[in-house]
């Protein structure tokens, strides 16, 4: 097991470059199954979450080298065989195999995603996108078995704009006979990304990144080379430690669009920052003033930042509510930033933060992943030092955390107990 020990009160300054955004490289690399020749990613972050999809591509057949950021994976040779509880369990995105397989061979078998547990996480809405398309799906328990004599394009209309149901659409979809016309879609910079990946291996979709996806159906893909874009959470997390004890802190390879509605709620509390084309530049302010975060899908404010905003809501002079509208087990680091000398309500799905407050550093735990970077920015800026368990979660998320917070000046270290 490992735990990271950070001494707080140590101003960052420096640099800090980002790297391959998670939510991209967690999609394209099962996305890379439905080609019949080989395909190359470049700029793939080296996370633990990355080594679980690697498993799952090698248990079935796969030939997947890796040099540095590159992975190259050849998987015409795969063989379609059912996907065991033990590797599939280790993240979510294993599900994206379920649809690449799919759309592929007609037929997966496979158990329930794993992942961190901020809630339900239903996978209703990609089921629904299955049965549309005209396979069968049999639970039992928590495994699936789908199946389908053929797949035929639809007009489907997700309940709610899910990442996840997006792009099990486009991978299933796009090996479907027909148009699959998908409204409601996610309109995520993820998306794109993988929209661009298929199409660059001779897929035809058009409208990624809007609320209405066309899938022309096709029969062969090919080979190709793309690029993970930069993690826009990542970018975030490191933006608001810059925000918290920064000094000309300046985190760059991003693309600052991304993040328009974090940076947008730190003007508003008077950050001040300097936006160039693939950079921006932070520094500590003090006399914050207390905002509304209501989290959304893109382009509102993401969930996965509301975690880490936290921590600087709790130095913000006045009271400041945060709304979590997309997942209602998300406020597990409350009462361990409570423990550090916050005073957070929570009530439902909103949370309370009256601030200013002084932080003092604690034992506490990383319950998931963005969780966990909540933490690790409280210790940054907490009297004396704070010690984070179950640090794994975070490991699965950003690349290099250690080494990238410890060049520009934190004290921080990761302890095997």
């Amino acid at each position: 097991m490992k735990q990271i020990k950070i001494k707080g009160g140590n101003i960052l300054s420096g640099d800090i470059n980002i790297s391959g955004a998670k939510n991209s490289a967690v999609a394209l690399i099962p996305a890379s199954l439905l080609s019949d020749e080989e395909v190359r990613i470049d700029n793939i972050p080296n996370i633990s979450d990355i080594d679980a999809l690697n498993e799952i591509l090698e248990y079935l057949g796969a030939s997947v080298k890796r040099d540095g950021s590159l992975m190259i994976i050849d998987s015409h040779n795969i063989k379609n065989k059912k996907i065991p509880e033990s590797i599939s369990k280790k993240l979510r995105a294993s599900y994206y195999f379920m649809s690449a397989l799919l759309g592929k061979y007609k037929r997966v078998e496979m158990y329930f995603p794993g992942g961190c547990s901020i809630g339900t996480r239903p996978i209703d809405q990609t089921l629904k996108t299955f049965r549309a398309l005209g396979a069968t799906v049999i639970e039992d328990g928590n495994k699936y078995t789908i199946t389908a004599d053929k797949l035929v394009g639809t007009t489907i209309q997700l309940d709610m704009p899910s990442v996840g149901a997006t792009v099990n659409t486009l991978l299933v979809a796009v090996r479907a006979e027909g148009e699959t016309i998908l409204k409601n879609a996610a309109k995520e910079p993820e998306i794109v990304s993988v929209a661009t990946f298929l199409n660059q291996m001779g897929a035809k979709i058009v409208g990624a990144g809007t609320s209405e996806i066309r899938i022309e159906g096709v029969d062969y893909l090919g080979s190709c080379f793309t690029e993970v874009i930069p993690d826009r959470i990542e970018a975030g997390t490191y933006l608001i430690a810059g925000a918290l004890i920064g000094k000309d802190l300046t985190i760059r390879n991003m693309i600052p669009e991304h993040i328009s509605s974090l940076t947008s709620k730190l003007k508003e509390m008077g950050c001040k920052l300097k936006i160039g084309k693939d950079y921006i530049t932070i520094s500590k302010s003090d006399n914050l003033t207390p905002v509304k975060i209501k989290t959304l899908g893109y382009p509102g404010f993401p969930t996965d930042l509301q975690q880490p905003i936290t921590t600087l809501l709790t130095q913000v002079n006045g009271t400041s509510i945060l709304e979590e509208t997309i997942y209602e087990n998300r406020f597990q680091n409350v009462p361990y930033l409570n423990q550090m000398g916050s005073n957070i309500e929570i009530k439902e799905r909103t949370i309370k933060i009256k601030g200013p407050t002084k932080l003092v550093g604690a034992t506490v735990e990383a319950t998931d992943l963005r969780a966990g970077a909540c933490l690790v920015l409280a210790g940054l800026v907490a009297e004396g030092e704070t010690t984070v368990t179950e640090i794994k979660h975070v490991l699965r998320g950003y690349e290099n955390i250690i080494e990238k917070l410890q060049n520009v000046g934190a004290k921080i270290e990761l302890e095997e107990i």
